[in-house]
């Protein structure tokens, strides 16, 4: 049986900061409509593979694959406007912008439309991520959790068809995270293919297909996420738990 191609590929990726190694060599592929965790102890390297993803740091060697197309000599700008959206772990909005003109922003620039041709799409989406109350005030008012809704309501209004979110459920209250989840899920049915960095792990259980671990520049486990995390070696070095323990 001949798979089809994977939507977004790593192929033998390295980058080194000094004496730092972040990665070694990895491959990662993402399907048409996967959802994929990453989890990871902090300092693994999880937001610089993201940023090698998008195209704000350049590996040291290795290829970035989208859509069978070797994109890494693109620009971010150029990687968005093909179709891969991101979500900071640091909310960035344009502070002194509406939190509905960062939408269109997003809208116009990354997805390439006109800004009023956008207007209504930016709406439905504020009011998914729970900020259409909020749209007309400045961006830099809101609060931190508000903020991180924001990094994700910018990121969908590119609409992207890759989306990466990095730490989107950090300091939600549960029944934040629960409707975080559920948004998630909406956002799958829309056949948008999904890359979760994520520390709230009963969050990324509930919403992906596969879960990869790494640790110093490498990935030590790839596969079924509850099976993952059951491994002994994802315990002894996640969760600090040892392995005959």
């Amino acid at each position: 049986m001949i798979m089809p191609a994977p939507l977004l590929a790593l192929e033998q990726i390295s980058k080194r900061f000094g004496a730092i190694v972040v990665a070694e060599r990895l491959d990662l592929y993402l399907g048409q409509g996967e959802a994929l965790g990453i989890i990871g102890p902090n300092g693994a390297g999880k937001t610089t593979l993201f940023a090698i993803i998008s195209g704000t740091i350049a590996p040291d060697s290795g290829r970035v694959l989208y859509a069978g197309r070797d994109i890494t000599g693109l620009s971010p700008a150029q990687r968005c406007a093909l179709g891969i959206g991101r979500s900071f772990q640091i909310p960035q909005p344009f502070s002194g912008m509406s939190v509905f003109e960062n939408l269109v922003v997003a809208a116009a620039f990354g997805g390439g439309r006109r800004e009023r041709d956008a207007y209504e799409s930016c709406m439905a989406i504020l009011t998914r991520c729970g900020l259409a109350g909020k749209a007309n005030r400045p961006a830099g008012t809101l609060t931190l959790l508000d903020r991180k809704r924001l990094e994700l309501a910018r990121a969908l209004a590119s609409e992207p068809a890759v989306l990466l979110l990095d730490e989107v459920a950090g300091g939600l209250t549960e029944h934040e995270c629960q409707a975080l989840i559920a948004l998630i899920a909406e956002i799958r049915q829309s056949g948008v293919s999904i890359v979760w960095i994520e520390h709230v792990v009963h969050a990324l259980l509930a919403s992906i297909d596969r879960l990869l671990v790494l640790h110093n520049g490498a990935f030590i486990a790839d596969g079924d996420p509850r099976a993952v995390i059951r491994s002994p070696q994802v315990a002894e070095i996640y969760m600090g738990i040892e392995a005959d323990a």
